[in-house]
């Protein structure tokens, strides 16, 4: 326990590879620059239907690669993972839902079937999808981030009876394909967040719990904690020592992050699990434990951005990724459609240089991608049920 080794173990396929586009995601397309070999992942549902998505930065496109493997017709998935090693993808975990129609069609009902250990990589270069080791402890709604070249979970709900967080966190190593135990957290947390930074694994936020035993009386019940003391702080991996350390209001906040990146050396968010856009975007200063937004950051709405949106545009998902030095925000908004009573979802893309000099260069920028089908918009709702990760490929 502590370490971050593995054990060996195959891989099998699942000879399923992408549709929509080139199975081979290093003949996609995309444009030159920085950007070229950017590919950005997400997972999203279309009524009952999954869907695995791909944007490409350098062509400015989205396409579909296909549905998530093992996820049956009439369920989605909820409260995974989305995260890259090196020129995979993996799917972790999460929580089966059957779909049902309701109100004539227009409203779904989702009703939980439970929770998953499977994991899942999908192979960007070749567009396959390999089934892998699956977790010692099936989890949704946990902390998970790349570390070192293994793939770090912590915290979560294990079952769909109740909502108390698991302090269980394990390793994965692409490598040797096996799942390995870490020391358990001092707190249990679930819609915890996850990010690498400064080498460690940190476990930001989430509804969390504490346990203290009484030691004047051995042998009492352990008591639960929780308060606002637990859910602002983090707990980091020191992947050298193999022990968790605490650091106390690291978010600040009551309310669980939606999503924390890190980009050249610093921390950034955007919003909370309420909100995933709160107005600005935030950077984190890590000496003294306080986040503070950025200069030319602040919009009200991102959609101003956008001249091309209806004023009665609403905003349906955003998600953040990391492009160089740049937050790209994949946002999805619903207008209305051709006939009464019908509506569209436009895709947009909004980037912001967290290096642009304020005043001298422009730090925001908006542009609508093309997509893999006839037109820019897409009928009916479309819903985001993943963060989304970055891969890029080698030349």
């Amino acid at each position: 326990m502590g370490s971050l080794q593995g054990d060996v173990a195959t891989s099998p396929s699942l000879s399923s590879t992408g549709s929509s586009g080139s199975g081979n995601d290093n003949n996609a397309g995309g444009g030159g620059g920085s950007t070229g070999g950017v590919r950005i992942y997400a997972c999203f549902a279309y009524g009952g239907t999954n869907s695995f998505e791909c944007y490409e930065p350098g062509a400015n496109r989205w396409r579909r690669v296909g549905g998530i493997p093992g996820v049956p017709d009439g369920h989605v998935l909820k409260g995974f993972a989305v995260v890259a090693v090196g020129e995979s993808v993996f799917v972790i975990g999460g929580r089966l839902c059957r779909r049902d129609v309701a109100d004539g069609g227009s409203e779904y009902h989702d009703t939980d079937v439970g929770v998953r250990a499977d994991v899942l990589r999908y192979d960007v270069r070749r567009g396959e999808w390999l089934a892998c080791s699956p977790l010692l402890l099936p989890r949704f709604d946990f902390a998970c981030a790349p570390c070192r070249g293994r793939i770090c979970v912590a915290g979560g709900l294990c079952s769909l009876s109740g909502a108390r967080g698991t302090a269980a966190a394990e390793v994965y190593n692409p490598e040797e394909g096996w799942w390995s135990p870490l020391p358990d957290m001092s707190t249990m947390r679930y819609k915890c967040v996850g990010v690498t930074w400064q080498g460690g694994f940190h476990v930001v936020g989430g509804f969390a719990e504490s346990t203290t035993a009484d030691a004047a009386a051995p042998g009492t019940p352990t008591m639960l904690h929780s308060s606002a003391l637990e859910r602002s702080s983090a707990e980091v991996f020191n992947c050298h020592r193999g022990v968790w350390e605490i650091i106390p209001g690291m978010w600040q906040l009551d309310v669980p992050p939606n999503q924390i990146v890190a980009v050249a050396g610093r921390l950034f968010s955007s919003g909370d699990c309420l909100n995933s856009w709160k107005g600005h975007v935030e950077v984190y200063d890590g000496e003294l434990n306080i986040w503070s937004v950025m200069d030319h950051s602040a919009l009200p709405d991102l959609s101003l951005l956008a001249s091309s949106l209806p004023p009665s545009a609403q905003q349906l998902y955003l998600t953040m990724a990391v492009v160089d030095r740049q937050l790209y925000f994949l946002a999805g908004y619903e207008v209305d459609g051709d006939d009464d009573d019908t509506y569209r979802t436009v895709s947009l893309v909004h980037s912001f240089d967290t290096s642009a000099t304020p005043g001298i260069v422009p730090a925001w920028n908006s542009f609508q991608p093309k997509m893999d089908h006839e037109h820019n918009v897409e009928d009916g709702s479309k819903e985001l049920f993943s963060q989304c990760c970055s891969v890029q490929l080698s030349s």
